[in-house]
């Protein structure tokens, strides 16, 4: 009878654990789906005012000031092509480097130059500008505008009946639109230039043989499509950059966080961009 009642209690103490248990991990995945819940809806939300953002911009484009809009493509266009450069230089260098050795290898180094100048006009060159310009600009823009939220600003210009949008988000949204392109037929150039002497000088493809590759391979269409995402990639880096800084929250911290978002999702927005673009413009 005791071997009996004391089997009886081991039952119920392990069937009681087993509930816990159960109950414990119920609370788990609850909270899980909670967290991703919460994530898709702000990130829904977010998406949302980023369009409302967008649109309101190009309702106000006419109302942009002229000179504000030739001083922010000198800050944000202009400034940056230094770096621009140096990174597609050593770009243009590495990828020469790679595709020469293997050309060469396979007999095929008459292809050395074409094959460099379509990879970089459709991609390398737009996207890692993109790339630069976001962690340099779009960084800039978010804690600029993040700072006058913080030190309300932006509300002094709505008491003045002045609309942000069109004073601070317009002019920098064409800025880098305009801009964009610009620094991608400068940086297609230095690109070219960097592989070229990698090429020659590495793997011993004359100047005449790449030229002539490049003339027979490479079309004017690729620098156009790269000029086009650039403009695309411009726009996603004002607006988000725009949206991150206006919507800032308070304190030196909230402008900190707005700014690494920033660049995060400028980033990655470029980047998901860059392969729908390149479907639609060059497949």
């Amino acid at each position: 009878m005791a071997v009996l009642c004391h089997t009886f209690a081991i039952i119920w103490r392990y069937n009681n654990y087993v509930k816990k248990a159960e109950d414990k991990d119920v609370k788990m995945l609850k909270s899980l789906c909670e967290a991703m819940g919460n994530r898709i809806l702000d990130f829904c939300a977010a998406s949302g005012r980023l369009m409302l953002l967008l649109l309101a911009t190009l309702r106000h484009l006419k109302d942009a000031n002229a000179k504000e809009v030739v001083r922010q493509m000198a800050l944000l266009g202009a400034d940056s092509l230094p770096i621009v450069m140096m990174t597609i230089l050593c770009t243009g260098m590495v990828f020469s480097v790679q595709t020469a050795k293997e050309f060469v290898r396979l007999g095929a180094s008459s292809s050395v130059g074409g094959i460099v100048a379509i990879a970089m006009a459709r991609e390398l060159v737009p996207v890692l500008t993109g790339v630069v310009v976001a962690g340099r600009i779009g960084a800039a823009i978010a804690a600029e505008l993040g700072t006058m939220k913080v030190t309300e600003q932006i509300d002094a210009l709505r008491v003045m009946a002045a609309n942000p949008v069109s004073y601070l988000v317009v002019p920098r949204f064409i800025a880098l639109v305009l801009m964009m392109p610009v620094l991608v037929v400068f940086a297609n150039f230095i690109g070219n230039i960097g592989g070229w002497v990698v090429a020659h000088y590495y793997a011993g493809i004359g100047s005449f043989t790449y030229e002539n590759s490049i003339r027979t391979l490479a079309e004017f269409y690729d620098v156009f499509g790269g000029m086009v995402k650039s403009c695309v990639f411009g726009a996603i880096i004002a607006i988000v950059g725009c949206y991150k800084g206006l919507n800032a929250p308070n304190g030196a911290e909230g402008v900190g966080l707005a700014t690494t978002a920033s660049v995060v999702l400028s980033i990655i927005l470029v980047f998901i961009t860059n392969y729908f673009l390149s479907i639609v413009l060059y497949v």
